[in-house]
Parts: C-alpha cells; sequence; structure tokens
C-alpha cells in the first residue's frame, strides 16, 4: 500500500511524490529526491513544519510541542518528519522549490489533438510516451514553449491521469501562442512543457460548490468536474455558471452536458455578455447566482477567469455582506494564462 503525496511549494511548484505504508513524508520525499527543510529529523525542532490541505494522516506521539502545539495541529499544520499519511494528501510547503534543490519537471509530448473550436478558442491535445509520469492536481497549470524559449501558462482541462493531456488555448489575435499553433504545429509534432503549478486545485468537498469560469477559464473547471464525475462525488450540490462575451465563444457545452449526466449533482448555466445576443441568458456570471445556489454562504467558490470577471465576483459577495466558507481563485491574463491565484 502506497499513497500520493503532492508538495505543493510556496513558488507554485508541485511534486508528487509516492509514500509507502508507514513512511513518513520526510523520508518519502528524500527517497525521491526532494530535500525538504530539516534540522532534527525527530520532531523537536519544528524545522520541517508544513501544512496539511488535503488527506489524512497520523502524526503519533513522539515530537515535542515546542515542534507542534496542540492548536497548530489541530489547523492542520504538521511535521514532515513524523507524519505518516493514511490517504492521498496534498501538502503545502511554505518555501520555495529551489530551497529544496528541486526544479520544475519538463515533459516532452506529441501534438495529438489540434483544433479550433471558435474563432476565440483553440483545443489542445498533447500525450506523453509515458502518461503516468505526468501527474498533478485538477486547476493547475504548466508553462508551455515555443521554439523561441518563450513560455506560456495554460490550465490543464483534462483529469490526472487521462491518456492525452488537454488545454483549452485562447486565440489572440496576434498572439505568440496563437500563430504558433494556427501556422505552424501540426498533429504529430512535439511540444514541451514544465510544471505543475498552481495553489488554484480542487479540495476536499465539505459543502456546497459554486463554480465560476470565463472563456478558456472553464479549462481548470473541466479538470475538476472530471475527477468528481470519476470519483462519484455526487454527495454536495455543484453550481458551474460559464460566462463568455459573445455568443461564440461558447466552447465545450456537449462535454458539459456529459459531465452533467454522470453527476446529477451538478447544474451549469452559460450566460452571453452580449445583450444582443439571442442566447436566453444574457449579462454577466453574477446575474445568475441564486440565493438557492449560495447557501447563505456555506459554499466553496472556484472561479477562473479575466481580472475584471474575478475582481466584479469578488465585489458581488462583498456588496451581499456574504464571505464565502473558501473561496478560490485564478485570473488570467490572455498573454499568460494563469497570472494570478489565491486559495
Amino acid at each position: 500500500m502506497s499513497y500520493k503525496v503532492a508538495l505543493n511549494f510556496e513558488d507554485g511548484v508541485t511534486r508528487v511524490i509516492q509514500v509507502n505504508a508507514m513512511e513518513t513524508v520526510m523520508d518519502a520525499a528524500y527517497r525521491q529526491k526532494v530535500n525538504l527543510p530539516v534540522d532534527c529529523s525527530d520532531g523537536v525542532c519544528g524545522t520541517c513544519k508544513c501544512r496539511c490541505e488535503e488527506g489524512t494522516y497520523d502524526m503519533g506521539d513522539d515530537y515535542l510541542e515546542d515542534a507542534l502545539s496542540e492548536e497548530e495541529a489541530r489547523d492542520g499544520l504538521v511535521l514532515s518528519c513524523q507524519m505518516v499519511p493514511q490517504a492521498d494528501c496534498v501538502v503545502a510547503v511554505p518555501v520555495p522549490s529551489g530551497n529544496c534543490k528541486l526544479a520544475p519537471a519538463e515533459f516532452s509530448a506529441k501534438v495529438t489533438t489540434l483544433e479550433h473550436l471558435s474563432d476565440s478558442t483553440i483545443r489542445l491535445g498533447l500525450t506523453l510516451s509515458d502518461p503516468a509520469k505526468l501527474d498533478f492536481l485538477p486547476g493547475q497549470y504548466v508553462n508551455l514553449a515555443m521554439p523561441s524559449g518563450e513560455t506560456r501558462s495554460y490550465s490543464f482541462s483534462s483529469a490526472p491521469g487521462a491518456a492525452e493531456a488537454l488545454f483549452l488555448i485562447r486565440n489572440v489575435p496576434g498572439g505568440a501562442m496563437s500563430r504558433h499553433l494556427s501556422e505552424r504545429v501540426k498533429p504529430g509534432d512535439t511540444m514541451t512543457f514544465t510544471g505543475p503549478y498552481g495553489s488554484f486545485f480542487l479540495r476536499a468537498r465539505q459543502r456546497p460548490l459554486v463554480m465560476l469560469a470565463g472563456g478558456t477559464g472553464l479549462a481548470p473547471i473541466l479538470s475538476m468536474l472530471e475527477v468528481m464525475a470519476a470519483t462519484g462525488d455526487t454527495v454536495q450540490p455543484i453550481h458551474l455558471v460559464f460566462g463568455v462575451t459573445a455568443e461564440r465563444d461558447l466552447v465545450e457545452l456537449d462535454r458539459i452536458r456529459s459531465l452533467a449526466a454522470r453527476l446529477p449533482n451538478l447544474t451549469f448555466a452559460s450566460v452571453v455578455a452580449d445583450e444582443s445576443s439571442k442566447h436566453p441568458l444574457k449579462g454577466y456570471v453574477t446575474h445568475h447566482l441564486e440565493d438557492g445556489h449560495l447557501n447563505a454562504g456555506d459554499i466553496d467558490v472556484y472561479l477562473c477567469g479575466p481580472p475584471p470577471m474575478v475582481e466584479a465576483v469578488r465585489s458581488f459577495f462583498h456588496e451581499r455582506g456574504m464571505a464565502p466558507a473558501s473561496f478560490h481563485y485564478e485570473k488570467f491574463t490572455p498573454a499568460e494564462g494563469a497570472a494570478e491565484e489565491a486559495a
């Protein structure tokens, strides 16, 4: 028996390690050449203190309270030299990955899908020779490289472990990546990327979810929904509102319907900002959030879209005097993909 532990570093780099039964996270990390902060290795100094964001574990009772107080332990803080996972876990490490002599993983993959879903959106599919080597948290992103050495950041729209890694890429007029994909790349070509990165990822589901996506910000939301559909996560209600500027920007609706068929607790709406559109729902995503969806604030919110949309949603909750139980967001700009995250 072994468990996956995703180590999420301060700079957004994530490395997934395998931890054997009765093995500490510290020992497993060192075995896999990840040098987590450490001094004593005996639960005495507190140097290896991290936060477990998801999963269950045993800390034993061999550490000193000076290293980890009872209050810190109740708050999810752990000592990696004492932590023995009892399930898959996500652990936030409060130092940059470089401090642990860890470089972002680099991957080379073959282009297996290249499709213009609309004038504004390109679907890119990449297949590795060994897809199992690519492990990430649903919602995370990678830096995709061009021959010039420039990179752009794109979130996975596929689930971890999928045979083909899928991305939704905004087709920006004059954009370097847009031109590269439209004019130079063809199926069978090889592309490289580094990652995964990011603190925008799916957490344990403890309350109703509200998921808000703007344009290609739908990609990480789809990745999260794929995971929930695969695991049969049907306990908590999920409501998705997908907003775009013009009706032609509505993509992946069939995929959302397919996910809704697998997730009976998922409801969704698509919204077009263009008031001249014939689409039945117009305006912004916040115009189509009902009190029932908001559950008096006892919700987890996942939001991915351009900066104005993110700020509008934050203002929406502020004006209502409502603070969601948890609020995870990712802002992106057309040239950068994933620009700013918060959890």
